[in-house]
């Protein structure tokens, strides 16, 4: 399939621009330590380098002091499988508050929305700091769960806070889902593959798409990745998100980090271009300074609030 050159091109341009904000140099706020590990880690993508990232994090986002007012709701049950909870957020005292629901990733075969100590649930407590009902979610998991189970679950959660979240003080009509790494591709399938969407349509406001893979080839095919997807190199073109692009016209907002490896930053840019030539215009783009596949969304409840400031101004625009 030939790319879209000049869409590609423009948004190269979007993200040198997005580069140049004042919000994409918030890590200078962290200790210079920090921002030393970080970048001496290099832009890759392994075991050790999630482990250390998590580490040199973890302590920032627990000196945090736990957001005012703002109350938990563990384990609430979207569907049937035992891997559909998702916890709820509440700043208490508002209504009609915008949903964030953050999906985490972990490769299409692990994760756990608390299996890192204070990561993932950093994100929905920035957010509920905020004023927004925040949701940190679980979804089924590769190979007992293959594809599209993960677009599935991110469908089951947004239908389930249409139906409830406004119990929670929430605004059922204003949903965002944000999605990390693979819990990125799984917001990918359900807001652009029509397939996976009840026929009314995907029901969310908006989606934030943080380092993703939108294009599943041989080349590129992990075994996490393959446990997933499958090993029929016919089905890879219908299960890429990418594919199915011209199906919807939820507003997006990519994000990618300086230190992102380029298997992951590539396809970024290239869903970017291919909604350039959508829409006659790009997409918002983020560039996140001096971070790494991980510690983007590690860093949320810290002093950078780059990617927090972003996203809230999105939901704002997005009306």
């Amino acid at each position: 399939m030939r790319r879209p050159l000049p869409c590609l091109l423009a948004a190269l341009i979007a993200l040198l621009s997005a580069a140049a904000t004042p919000a994409s140099a918030q890590i200078a706020k962290l200790p210079a330590e920090v921002r030393d590990k970080i970048a001496a880690m290099g832009a890759k993508l392994d075991g050790e380098l999630v482990r250390s990232t998590m580490a040199v994090f973890a302590p920032l986002a627990e000196a945090t002091p736990a957001p005012a007012g703002v109350t938990v709701s563990k384990d609430v049950s979207y569907g049937p499988d035992p891997l559909n909870t998702i916890d709820l957020y509440r700043p208490m005292g508002k209504q009609d508050m915008p949903i964030i629901v953050f999906v985490h990733g972990g490769a299409f075969v692990r994760g756990d929305k608390n299996g890192n100590g204070p990561i993932y649930g950093n994100v929905a407590r920035w957010f509920a700091r905020h004023g927004i009902l925040a949701v940190n979610a679980n979804y089924r998991l590769a190979p007992k769960s293959p594809w599209p189970a993960g677009g599935e679950d991110v469908g089951k959660i947004v239908a389930w806070l249409r139906a409830h979240g406004a119990a929670y003080g929430g605004a059922p009509g204003r949903i965002f889902v944000i999605g990390h790494s693979a819990g990125a591709t799984h917001v990918a399938s359900y807001i652009l593959d029509a397939a996976l969407q009840p026929k009314e349509g995907p029901g969310v406001a908006g989606a934030v798409l943080i380092s993703g893979s939108y294009r599943v080839t041989a080349e590129t095919l992990s075994p996490e990745a393959k446990a997933y997807f499958g090993a029929d190199a016919s089905q890879f073109a219908a299960r890429s998100p990418i594919t199915h692009v011209n199906e919807s016209k939820v507003p997006l907002m990519i994000v990618t980090a300086e230190y992102d490896p380029v298997f992951l930053a590539t396809p970024s840019l290239e869903l970017a271009a291919l909604v350039c030539a959508r829409d006659g215009k790009c997409p918002r783009m983020a560039w996140l300074k001096g971070h790494n596949h991980i510690s983007e969304v590690a860093s949320f409840d810290t002093a950078d609030q780059a990617l927090g400031e972003e996203i809230l101004d999105f939901i704002a625009s997005s009306r």
